[in-house]
């Protein structure tokens, strides 16, 4: 697997990639994740996730939870419960365990309803106990400007770690980098003041490739048995 992290590190580093990644732990419990069938533990989700924090500075790290999944019990909520607390996730999805008919988890014994409501609300409230962006408040950053926000107040921009940034409406911003002041920091977002002096550009995009090319592949020639190195994009 270290193998592939590696990989994964260098792609996610790359200037015109999104530091982001949904890794989806589901419980921080061994033995829901036996329950559920899952080929991992959850020391394998935080070696992955610890490892890309080094590797990824300032990666955004996305996940999601299921509360009252059958068998749960107190303490295995607990271990979920630390888990957010001590990463702080930016992107949590939490959602209540539903037995589907005719899966094997619905023939299990069931986390009482009441329970699970708990539990969802227990963690929900624990999410919106911290801030994961206040730390961004007086960065300079450049932002990509994609659409309009829901209110159609602002521009809806994003940034590196595919944080979202309000920018100040302006039709020249449309499609186009920016480069912003982040003056402040909400649950969901950041508020971006564009820097004095600094143009809108567009993302440069490298040539397309010539037909029959790969990118970064090697190109085997059947005739001399040569191996030419192909234009990488």
């Amino acid at each position: 697997w270290l193998q592939h992290l590696l990989e994964m590190a260098k792609i996610l580093n790359h200037p015109r990639v999104y530091a982001f990644l949904h890794v989806p732990v589901q419980s921080a419990s061994d033995s829901v994740l036996m329950d559920m069938k899952r080929e991992y533990c959850a020391d394998d989700f935080k070696r992955v996730v610890d490892f890309l924090k080094e590797r990824v500075p300032g990666i955004t790290i996305a996940t999601d939870i299921i509360c009252g999944f059958p068998g749960e019990t107190e303490e295995d909520f607990q271990e979920t419960i630390d888990l957010v607390k001590c990463y702080r996730f930016p992107s949590l999805f939490i959602n209540q365990f539903y037995p589907r008919p005719g899966t094997p988890a619905a023939k299990m014994e069931q986390v009482p309803a009441h329970v699970k409501k708990q539990r969802t609300k227990e963690l929900s409230h624990l999410f919106h106990s911290y801030n994961p962006y206040d730390h961004k408040v007086g960065e300079r950053q450049h932002v990509l400007v994609t659409e309009e926000s829901f209110d159609a107040q602002y521009y809806v921009a994003h940034n590196k770690f595919y944080e979202q940034v309000l920018v100040p409406k302006r039709a020249e911003f449309k499609g186009k980098m920016i480069e912003v002041d982040i003056y402040e920091a909400g649950k969901h977002f950041l508020r971006g003041q564009p820097v004095e002096d600094s143009k809108p550009f567009t993302p440069s995009i490298a040539a397309p490739l010539r037909k029959g090319e790969v990118s970064g592949l090697m190109q085997v020639n059947t005739h001399t048995h040569t191996c030419t190195q192909i234009q990488s994009s």
